[in-house]
């Protein structure tokens, strides 16, 4: 019952300044976000790299709800990709974008604005040797941000789609994606949705993630498999191989902070292993959503505000 409730309050301002002021909330944020600016993210990358894995960096921001803002995400962005390709990361780092903070609710032209500054981004990760791939959020989103996409591919055809599997729509959108070039992460789904157009048993959510699966490993396209589930990963290896497909025709992406011993263990197996890696100092929306997902997250957040022998 507690995830509901945390995504929720995800949007809360007002929890939003309390967990903020918490004296012990930024060191456990700081497990699941790669610290607040770009030169400490930097330092991240490398360290993932030459521990032979492969990153996707997120530059914490939603909801955006005016032009300026948007306009600052995307130069944020800019200033990303500029730093990866002055080191020669771009083989080794993509990034991922999430076009509410791009201007994408705006009331007025949102779409069009989102676009246009997204477009620059992806421009810039062309020019540096890597790709963008444009997160998914909740449903209202989700054929605007597939309509996005689907215009960044005619100048740059890497980049990636997301698509969740708790929303009834995703088996049909990844018959749609799963063709030659079309790069395409799959996840569970990390926002409160409606019974009318998700799933909201895990179990069902599961049977889905699994259906769709299935359709991007038969596919032509290039499947991500985004999971910290044991058996979704044992699953994702079987229908590779089912499909034929071997080592670097698809990869696996989990979340900073979070299973690092099953990544390096599967970077080891010779999997292509790729780690999430938000940064920035708007991280709240993220960081609940992470303790949402899972109850020991929870815990492990809880336990912070214990003092140590209590």
């Amino acid at each position: 019952m507690l995830g509901p409730v945390l995504l929720a309050v995800s949007r809360s301002d007002r929890m939003r300044r309390l967990v903020a002021a918490a004296p012990v909330t930024r060191p456990v944020v700081h497990r699941f976000v790669a610290g607040d600016d770009l030169p400490t993210a930097m330092d991240r990358v490398r360290a993932l790299a030459d521990a032979g894995l492969e990153v996707t960096l997120d530059h914490l921001g939603e909801d955006v709800t005016d032009r300026a803002t948007a306009g600052a995400t995307r130069d944020a962005y800019l200033r990303l990709l500029e730093a990866l390709d002055a080191e020669g990361l771009g083989k080794r780092a993509e990034v991922s974008v999430k076009l509410s903070a791009f201007g994408q609710a705006l009331p007025v032209g949102g779409h069009d604005i989102a676009l246009e500054n997204v477009r620059q981004v992806a421009a810039a990760a062309s020019a540096a040797g890597t790709t963008v791939t444009c997160d998914m959020e909740d449903h209202t989103t989700v054929d605007s941000t597939l309509a996005v996409v689907a215009e960044l591919r005619r100048e740059h055809p890497g980049t990636g789609a997301v698509v969740q599997s708790y929303l009834f729509r995703t088996e049909q959108d990844c018959r749609a994606l799963a063709v030659p070039g079309s790069r395409v992460r799959l996840v569970k789904g990390a926002y409160k949705e409606p019974a009318s157009v998700a799933y909201q048993d895990k179990r069902e959510v599961d049977r889905a993630y699994v259906r769709c699966l299935r359709i991007l490993m038969a596919g032509g396209g290039y499947p991500m498999v985004g999971s910290h589930d044991p058996r979704m990963i044992s699953i994702a290896r079987h229908l590779a191989r089912e499909a034929g497909r071997v080592a670097g025709d698809y990869e696996f992406q989990m979340l900073y902070g979070i299973r690092a011993a099953e990544q390096a263990r599967l970077a080891a197996d010779g999997e292509r292993m790729r780690i999430y890696v938000p940064y920035g100092a708007d991280w709240y929306g993220y960081f609940m959503r992470r303790l949402a997902e899972r109850p020991a997250n929870l815990a492990f957040f809880l336990r912070s505000f214990v003092p140590a022998g209590a």
